[in-house]
């Protein structure tokens, strides 16, 4: 389910700043119900309560889309080319087999982050790998769902340069 939310914010330049994409993909909608010894009993409303929390804290706004469609998320992330100031994307398990994630992510030219609430590393071979980790700024993993508000900050400071 695609959820929008946003609240224009200002840059350090006195211009409208533009918001950040928090993407979620396949079955993160279902978080809170879904394997909660590996992702704990949070569910994605709280999720994006906490990002706009942490957004409005730090003077950003987002916009929260959660698809389980590839296709849906790869537009998602060509719209924010030019509507938003930095990505924060857990593809989830799109992660380990979308090239096409990838090639969307590969042309943004405004930081994305990775985040994944629970270590990819602990768990089964298969997610070891990631096709998006290798064309964003950065990879969050393991910190739950405080990822990110992480991911928020990096993205403010490479936004502030």
């Amino acid at each position: 389910m695609a959820k929008r939310t946003s609240k224009a914010s200002k840059s350090s330049k006195g211009g409208a700043r533009k918001p950040v994409y928090v993407l979620n993909g396949p079955n993160l909608n279902l978080l809170g119900q879904r394997e909660p010894e590996i992702y704990g009993s949070t569910t994605l409303a709280d999720i994006e309560k906490l990002v706009a929390a942490r957004a409005k804290a730090l003077g950003l706004s987002v916009i929260c889309l959660q698809s389980n469609h590839e296709g849906e998320l790869v537009s998602w992330i060509q719209e924010a080319r030019s509507m938003a100031s930095g990505v924060i994307i857990n593809a989830a398990a799109y992660s380990h087999t979308s090239i096409a994630i990838h090639d969307a992510l590969a042309m943004l030219d405004i930081p994305a982050v990775e985040v994944h609430i629970s270590n990819v590393y602990k768990r089964e071979e298969f997610r070891h790998y990631s096709y998006v980790s290798s064309v964003v700024k950065g990879v969050i993993c393991g910190l739950g769902v405080q990822g990110y508000a992480l991911a928020l900050e990096a993205i403010l400071a490479d936004i502030s340069k």
